[in-house]
């Protein structure tokens, strides 16, 4: 039976699972900078530390307080305030990366039950802090050891999905249905404009990736064309802020595809920074960093929302021999089943999926935040 899954504690959720990495909240926007180039990873815990209040074991009172991502960086780095200076702006506390929402991180204790761990993710929580048992004596230095010199890893909405699909089965008939008849599609979509100017999407990128989805980029007629992700832009590091700041939101699409941004677009980028008298802006285009690539002008087409903007993602849909270009939308139709959309979501390493009328004009969004209170409601008959 489906509540059997209840008796679990988060504990399970966590094997495996490597320690995360972590700042002090003492550190600067720079450091978190080198910090994620250096380490590679998608985020980086943040914590605050009171040595003078003791706990048991005498470490000191230490909690994790936020997460920062590349995402925070470029957006930070793309506001007007901070145009003129970015050396200044590198040098502000990193504080100012972190949102003022409260509890988007949570601590836990690894006996807190997956039932308890759901509605603290359903109530806002991005990530519970879990924890860890590890067999090292000392930490990786890399690694923030905390109070007793325990290390923790962070549960996602992610991971409590994959767990509920292990046992999918014990949810009949939930996972056959329909996400339209489950009224699980949202209408309340982040879209911006094929020709719009990427910077007056930047506020929408913030707000995906706070959300963990995405920005939709549509024809004048509502066809999805494509995304931005705010995935793909933490993967092209800082050197994508100038691009958002010069490029219109299509042409940002093709900087940022996995082929690299085509010569003519990073000439068009200089142009615009040197018109802009912004040379510090011209010196982060010296890293490229994972969008680098010495691509042509010819090997990126570019969608012609007037033309056929419903082409492009039909191409994809076809799912010819090529690459898949990272600003591609992952997406099904309003008559997917709820297992499909998990395990496509899944698949794709994506937190949400964009929802498709045959025309291919865009329906709406279904995201993981949807899909567990799905699950949630019908824990309640056990509770």
């Amino acid at each position: 039976m489906a509540v059997s899954v209840l008796f679990h504690d988060i504990s399970d959720l966590c094997l495996g699972k490597p320690a995360i990495r972590s700042l002090p909240s003492s550190a600067t926007v720079g450091d978190a900078l080198s910090a994620l180039k250096k380490t590679g990873e998608q985020y980086l815990s943040v914590w605050s530390c009171d040595h003078a209040k003791k706990t048991e074991g005498g470490s000191g009172d230490c909690r994790c307080v936020g997460k920062v991502c590349m995402v925070d960086v470029v957006v930070y780095l793309c506001r007007e305030e901070n145009l003129s200076d970015l050396a200044a702006a590198l040098q502000a506390p990193l504080s100012i990366l972190l949102p003022e929402v409260p509890g988007l991180v949570r601590h836990v204790e690894p006996n807190c039950s997956l039932l308890e761990a759901l509605d603290l993710i359903l109530d806002g929580a991005q990530n519970l802090v879990v924890p860890i048992q590890t067999r090292r004596k000392k930490p990786h230095k890399s690694h923030l050891s905390h109070a007793n010199g325990r290390e923790f890893c962070w549960i996602t909405q992610e991971d409590i999905v994959r767990f509920l699909l292990n046992g999918i089965g014990l949810f009949s008939p939930i996972p056959a249905l329909s996400v339209d008849s489950l009224g699980i599609i949202r209408s309340d979509i982040l879209a911006v404009g094929y020709h719009d100017a990427a910077v007056s999407a930047l506020d929408s990128i913030a707000l995906a990736h706070a959300e963990q989805t995405s920005v939709a980029v549509v024809a004048p007629d509502g066809a999805l064309i494509g995304e931005i992700s705010p995935a793909t832009v933490a993967a092209c590091g800082e050197a994508v802020a100038p691009a958002i700041l010069a490029l219109p939101a299509g042409d940002l699409m093709s900087y940022i595809d996995c082929g690299g941004p085509p010569t003519h677009l990073i000439r068009a980028v200089k142009a615009w920074l040197r018109d802009q008298n912004l040379d510090a802006m011209m010196e982060l285009l010296g890293e490229l960093s994972n969008c680098s690539s010495s691509s042509s002008d010819d090997d990126s087409p570019v969608p012609d929302g007037a033309r056929s903007p419903t082409g492009p993602l039909r191409t994809s849909l076809s799912m010819r021999s090529r690459m898949v270009r990272r600003s591609e939308a992952i997406v099904c139709q309003k008559g997917s089943s709820l297992v499909a959309v998990m395990i496509q979501a899944l698949a794709h390493r994506v937190n949400y999926m964009w929802v498709i009328d045959d025309d291919c004009s865009l329906a709406g969004i279904v995201t993981f935040s949807d899909v567990l209170r799905v699950f949630r409601e019908h824990f309640q008959a056990y509770e």
